[in-house]
């Protein structure tokens, strides 16, 4: 057998599929690519533009951060203009994720732990629900909870883990199963760590990245190592 047919005939890491907009994430869909705007949503003709420029190289899926009212509202004019699914970035406003799936976005990416109350929750999962529109948890290193750094705070990618599957947790307890899952770290080795841990607690599809990962060379070095190790093991459905 020649090398480029283990490569072809490597065998991945099983995980249920869902769907973002057209892309299909997990299962055997092929792995997506997706990237993140570099512009203020608010102002919708330079997000547009960027977006556009995206979908001319190749990108499958856009995420775009979600910082007030007027960045949430200005997602259905940016969403009625561009062709690849559109991802809405979430911290800690439940009403913002809410205004971003009424807008027509096809997920969000938020932490179910620092959004509130179980009644927040439970409401950004039923908006989420009523369009089946899949929610990551994005679990970085920099945002830990207290306690699960106390417990685990000399092993960060065990503590990102606990963290993920709190958040997993809190989704399930919602009836809500249209999950994808990230891990990141800066570091390359207790980023594999922690999707190595990941991917043997979960079928739920698995975001690649290492975050903040640095400046443009550094940090494309760093990704690549820690996605390249990550997709010859068979882990991962969908990269940063």
């Amino acid at each position: 057998m020649t090398k480029n047919q283990k490569i072809n005939n490597l065998k991945r890491h099983h995980t249920r599929q869902v769907q973002v907009g057209s892309v299909s994430v997990g299962g055997n869909a092929p792995v997506s690519v997706q990237t993140m705007t570099k512009t203020d949503t608010r102002d919708v003709q330079s997000t547009v533009n960027q977006i556009l420029e995206i979908e001319s190289l190749g990108c499958d899926i856009v995420r775009a951060a979600v910082v007030d009212e007027d960045a949430a509202k200005a997602f259905a004019k940016i969403r009625s203009q561009i062709h690849i699914p559109l991802i809405a970035d979430i911290h800690f406003d439940h009403k913002l994720a809410i205004m971003a799936v009424n807008a027509g976005v096809d997920g969000l990416r938020i932490n179910p732990g620092n959004i509130g109350s179980t009644n927040k929750v439970r409401e950004v999962v039923k908006a989420a629900q009523d369009r089946k529109i899949p929610i990551r948890i994005g679990v970085n290193a920099g945002s830990l909870e207290k306690d699960i750094l106390r417990q685990f705070g000399g092993s960060p990618s065990e503590a990102l883990v606990e963290s993920a599957m709190r958040h997993v947790h809190i989704l399930e307890d919602q009836g809500y199963h249209e999950i994808k899952i990230s891990v990141k770290t800066s570091n390359v080795l207790q980023t594999v760590e922690a999707y190595r841990l990941i991917a043997e607690k979960t079928d739920y599809p698995l975001h690649l990245g290492v975050t903040e990962a640095g400046t443009f060379l550094p940090g494309t070095v760093r990704s690549s190592a820690a996605i390249g190790i990550l997709l010859t093991e068979g882990i991962g459905d969908t990269i940063r």
